[in-house]
């Protein structure tokens, strides 16, 4: 089960340094390049909103193994339907997929874990396992990618034909795990999706606003960073640019299996201290172009960011009313993946009219700015509850 989380958390990162091909191949400039990407974001959020609950009626792997399907579907589409059209329906697919996954596959792997250790209940290892394969593998799309762009002929297709094998075995692994859920019956007053502990708004809406500015920085950085590399450091290395966004995922997964177990303020702490320190050492690379800083600056913007995202689920968990914890991190991730998408649009605009350089301070001061007020928030609700 977590291999397929991985691989099909791989899938979905495997364009980042891909991007600029597929502009040449379909003729497209930046901004397109950011809605191809952010096309993902709107089946994510049909998946959370529409599937993210349904594993606790229908069971865990009945959820998850259509979610495998769904991402061979995609595969096949990027290969077969060669233009920006397919390309986004592809993208649809691939975010639908992950959407339903990512909203299963930790509750799966807690299940499991406890019915082969029951003894052991309560231990955070399916955590960190989950933490592993979601980060993990969301690191190693864009690495997987540049190797097959940089040393192979028509990475185009080859890099979804290898994530379509791939997430077949997958899919033929998890059809031999065990269910753990029964089929339940609907109900005549089925139990409400969302709903919070009275008093739990505020918290919840600055959770929601941290887990956004988290993702803002991943959505930038993998639908742009090939460009920003090419444009400001000379650099059209696709081996270049997969590296950049691994070490970015990388560095977040680091951050939070090293630092996830620390008090809820310290990590938020932590977590407002590297995320601006990340951001602004990558506008000051833009503007005084270094490779090696850049490479820095990604790596800390994203343990920032995986410290920021660790923090606000668990401050958005803490704000669920006992019943409702599936509906409220359904809603939570929907509010983290629009700041995957509509960012990043925004920044493409931005390139347009004041340059790379001046969009990026605007966009590091705002992503800052945004995350000091949300910590500050959720901090201060959790310390009036308390």
């Amino acid at each position: 089960m977590a291999t397929a989380f991985a691989v099909l958390m791989t899938f979905g990162t495997v364009p980042t340094p891909l991007w600029q091909l597929y502009a040449a191949r379909d003729h497209f400039g930046a901004t397109m390049v950011t809605v191809a990407y952010a096309s993902m974001v709107v089946g994510a959020v049909g998946a959370f909103l529409g599937l993210g609950h349904l594993s606790d009626r229908l069971g865990r792997r009945r959820v998850v193994a259509p979610a495998l399907a769904i991402g061979i579907i995609a595969s096949v589409v990027m290969i077969t339907w060669q233009s920006l059209p397919g390309l986004i329906v592809g993208r649809v697919l691939t975010g639908l997929a992950m959407g339903t996954m990512a909203s299963t596959a930790t509750t799966y792997l807690h299940d499991l874990h406890r019915r082969a250790r029951p003894e052991q209940a309560g231990s955070p290892l399916p955590g960190i396992v989950a933490t592993a394969a979601n980060l993990g593998g969301l690191a190693a799309g864009p690495l997987v990618a540049g190797i097959v762009a940089q040393w192979l002929p028509a990475p185009l297709t080859i890099a979804p034909a290898l994530c379509s094998v791939a997430l077949t075995v997958c899919l033929l692994l998890v059809l031999a795990t065990p269910e753990t859920v029964d089929r339940k019956p609907r109900t005549s007053r089925p139990a409400a999706r969302f709903a919070l502990r009275p008093g739990s708004g505020v918290a919840f809406g600055a959770a929601g606003m941290l887990g956004a500015n988290a993702f803002a920085n991943f959505g930038l950085t993998s639908a742009l960073g090939s460009k920003v590399l090419q444009d400001t450091l000379r650099i059209d290395s696709h081996l270049v640019a997969g590296v950049a966004v691994f070490l970015m995922f990388a560095s977040a997964a680091a951050a939070q299996l090293v630092l996830g177990r620390l008090p809820l303020p310290r990590i938020l702490r932590l977590g407002c201290l590297a995320f601006p320190t990340g951001l602004a050492l990558c506008a000051y690379s833009l503007n005084h172009p270094a490779l090696w800083l850049y490479l820095v600056a990604v790596s800390l913007s994203g343990a920032g960011s995986g410290l920021l995202f660790k923090g606000a689920i668990d401050r958005a968990m803490s704000a669920a009313a006992p019943d409702s914890r599936a509906g409220v991190l359904a809603v939570y991730f929907v509010i983290a993946y629009i700041g995957i998408g509509v960012p990043a649009i925004i920044f493409s605009i931005a390139i347009d009219h004041i340059g790379i350089e001046a969009a990026m301070i605007g966009f590091a001061s705002v992503l800052s700015l945004g995350a000091a007020v949300s910590t500050a928030v959720a901090s201060h609700n959790r310390n009036k509850k308390a």
